[in-house]
Order: C-alpha cells, then sequence, then structure tokens
C-alpha cells in the first residue's frame, strides 16, 4: 500500500515539475521582445491527465498559447517597426505567479506523501524484523 502511494505521489511530483517548468519559462519570457514581423512568445501550458486506476496521473501534453501578442510603441527599441510598434508576449504577470504557487504547492504536498508513506514502509519493515 505505501509503495502505491509512492508510485501515485510520484506521478504527481513529475506533473508539478513539468507545470513549474512551463511557469518558469513563461515568467521568464514576459518581457521578450519580437518584431512586429515575428511571432511573439508563446506561453506554454501542461496539460494533465488522471491514469485508469490508481495509476495517478501524467502529463497527456504541453500546449502553447495562440495569442498574436500585444504591440506596445516603442520607437526607441531597435525591433521597431516603422511605425515605433515592438512585439510583446501576452503573458499575465499575476496569473503565472499564481500558478506557480498552485503548482509549488501541490509539488510541496505529494513530496510530503512520498517521505510519509517512505517512513511508513520502514515502520512496517522494522517491524517485520522484531
Amino acid at each position: 500500500m505505501a509503495t502505491d502511494a509512492i508510485a501515485i505521489a510520484g506521478t504527481a511530483l513529475t506533473v508539478h515539475r513539468k507545470w513549474l517548468d512551463a511557469i518558469s519559462d513563461n515568467i521568464a519570457n514576459v518581457n521578450t521582445v519580437r518584431a512586429t514581423n515575428e511571432q511573439a512568445f508563446q506561453a506554454r501550458y501542461i496539460i494533465a491527465k488522471a491514469g485508469e486506476g490508481t495509476t495517478g496521473v501524467y502529463v497527456e501534453a504541453a500546449a502553447e498559447s495562440k495569442s498574436e501578442g500585444r504591440l506596445v510603441y516603442e520607437p526607441n527599441h531597435p525591433l521597431a517597426d516603422a511605425e515605433g510598434y515592438v512585439r510583446y508576449p501576452d503573458i499575465d504577470l499575476g496569473q503565472q505567479m499564481g500558478n506557480l504557487i498552485m503548482a509549488q504547492r501541490g509539488y510541496e504536498a505529494n513530496a510530503a506523501v512520498v517521505d510519509r508513506a517512505k517512513s511508513t514502509y520502514e515502520a512496517a519493515i522494522q517491524i517485520g524484523k522484531s
């Protein structure tokens, strides 16, 4: 039973780590500037799906936003077009920070499950030795 808990929580750790990776990429690129004739940085999102029975959870896909980005008037920017505009990604930093907190808390909770299940498993082994 403890090994099932470890395996299931382990799948959730993997999903939360990939979610954290995607969020950190989005936050790191929130100010990435592109020329207006280029595509803006596309935010990444993780799509998770529950496994069958007691197999945990897994990443079904990593999706990208389809946003055109935001046009910002910055005539002195080296990438500005003839009208003075550049393209920024359409990433809401507040939303990303909220997602970051949820992903981090989910990761911590599943790490605690693994730790407690491991302790329970070790205690059961000690009882068996007595």
